[in-house]
C-alpha cells in the first residue's frame, strides 16, 4: 500500500502541492493587491516617511550617506511617479506673450517627469535668468501641475548705441532676447549713456503728447544732456539741468506761435534766460511777406 501511494498518478500529487502552497500564494496575491490599491495620499504619506529614515541615516553616518540617501530620494520619486505625481500642466502667469517662450526654454521641464524631483529653487534661478524677467516664484500644485509666477522688466525704450540696436527695461538694463523690431512704438534712445538716463527724461517727455508724437529719437549729447530730434528733421536742444523747465518754455512758445506746427530747423533751450530759435529757410522766406500783411 504504501509503495501505491508513492506511485499515484501525477494528477493526484498535484492538488495536495497546490493544496498546501495556496495559503502562501493567496497571502502573497493580497498583499500585490493591496500594493496596487494604495491611494497616491497613502504613497505620498510613505515616501515622506521613508526619506525621513534617510536623513536620519545622513546626520548620523556624515557625507558617506549622500549616494544612499540620493538613491532613496530617486526611488521615492518614481514610485511617487508612478502613483500619479507627474508633471502634467505648467501655467506662466505674468509674462507676456512674446517672454513666455524663452521662459519654458529656460525652464527646461518636461511633461510626465516626476513631480516632486522638480528642484524648485534651481527652476527659479534659471527663470530669472531670461531678459525678460524681473522677478520669478514657482509653486508646486499636487498632484501635478507647476505654476511659474513671473514679474516682467517694463519694456522702456530701444537704444542705438556702437552699431547695436536692443530693447531696455526702465533701469537701462539690456533684454537680450526681445527683438529691437517688434518694438516700433517705444521710443528711440541714441548714444552712450543713453540706457542709463533714458529712465530720467521719457517720464517728463510723456506728460507731454503733442511733443511726443512728433518725437523721432532722444540723442544722448557727450553723456551730459539730450537732444530731441523731431520727425520732420527738426531740433530741439534741452540744457544739462531742470529739462522740464526747459519743455514748460517750450509749451509757452508753441501757445503763443504753434511754432511745433508751423516747424523750425532748432530750438535751442539751454540758456534759461532766452530761448533762440532758427526757422527753416523756407519759414525765414515767408516771414518778410507776412509782416505787411499782419500790419495792414
Amino acid at each position: 500500500m504504501p509503495a501505491a501511494v508513492r506511485g499515484g498518478s501525477r494528477g493526484e500529487a498535484k492538488p495536495r502541492a497546490k493544496a498546501s502552497a495556496s495559503p502562501a500564494r493567496r497571502a502573497a496575491a493580497k498583499g500585490g493587491d493591496a500594493r496596487r490599491t494604495l491611494k497616491p495620499t497613502q504613497v505620498l504619506s510613505i515616501a515622506a516617511g521613508v526619506l525621513a529614515l534617510a536623513l536620519v541615516v545622513v546626520l548620523a553616518t556624515g557625507g558617506r550617506a549622500g549616494r544612499l540617501a540620493g538613491a532613496v530620494g530617486h526611488a521615492v520619486d518614481m514610485r511617487l511617479a508612478d502613483a500619479g505625481f507627474r508633471l502634467k500642466t505648467v501655467h506662466i502667469q505674468g509674462a507676456s506673450e512674446l517672454a513666455s517662450p524663452d521662459i519654458m526654454k529656460a525652464a527646461a521641464i518636461y511633461k510626465d517627469q516626476p513631480l516632486l524631483g522638480v528642484d524648485l529653487d534651481e527652476l527659479r534661478r534659471r527663470v530669472e535668468a531670461v531678459g525678460w524677467v524681473r522677478e520669478a516664484q514657482v509653486v508646486r500644485l499636487m498632484p501635478d501641475t507647476l505654476v511659474i509666477a513671473v514679474q516682467e522688466r517694463r519694456q522702456l525704450a530701444v537704444w542705438q548705441h556702437d552699431g547695436r540696436t536692443v530693447v531696455i527695461d526702465d533701469h537701462g538694463l539690456t533684454i537680450p532676447e526681445a527683438n529691437p523690431a517688434r518694438f516700433a512704438t517705444l521710443p528711440l534712445v541714441v548714444g552712450a549713456g543713453g540706457d542709463k538716463h533714458a529712465a530720467e527724461i521719457l517720464p517728463v517727455l510723456a506728460q507731454r503728447p503733442k511733443l511726443m508724437a512728433r518725437l523721432e529719437a532722444l540723442v544722448r549729447v557727450d553723456d551730459r544732456r539730450w537732444d530731441l530730434r523731431l520727425k520732420d528733421g527738426s531740433l530741439i536742444q534741452l540744457p544739462a539741468v531742470e529739462q522740464e523747465q526747459a519743455l514748460m518754455q517750450l509749451e509757452q512758445l508753441d501757445l503763443r506761435s504753434r511754432i511745433l506746427e508751423l516747424g523750425f530747423e532748432r530750438i535751442d533751450l539751454r540758456n534759461p534766460d532766452m530761448v533762440a530759435v532758427r526757422p527753416r529757410p523756407t519759414v525765414a522766406a515767408a516771414a518778410p511777406a507776412a509782416t505787411p500783411a499782419e500790419g495792414a
